[in-house]
């Protein structure tokens, strides 16, 4: 049961990653990288079966940051889409005026 659990959170971070990696649109790759985090989460329950309660705390921490993680992500994103009308990262310079 851990060895489907962990092989399935190995897979869906390596989707992650590809995503972060290959894509351009700044919504894709920010849900790649909450696809990451629950990934990881994923883990840190199949492996608190072995080792006690403390992968789901670990969990409670990583949601909380996923949390602020989306708030400022989006608030970003959305800052990013009213100046340039765009979203696609090859065309945006944030250090140009």
């Amino acid at each position: 049961m851990i060895q489907e659990a962990l092989f399935f959170s190995a897979v869906l971070f390596i989707i992650g990653v590809i995503g972060v990696l290959t894509r351009r649109n700044a919504i894709i790759i920010f849900m790649c990288v909450e696809l990451m985090l629950n990934a990881v989460n994923l883990s840190f329950v199949a492996l608190s079966r072995l080792y006690g309660i403390a992968g789901q705390v670990f969990v409670i921490f990583v949601m909380t940051v996923a949390a602020a993680e989306a708030a400022v992500g989006l608030a970003i994103i959305i800052s990013i889409f009213r100046h340039h009308e765009n979203v696609d990262l090859r065309n945006i310079n944030l250090m140009r005026g």
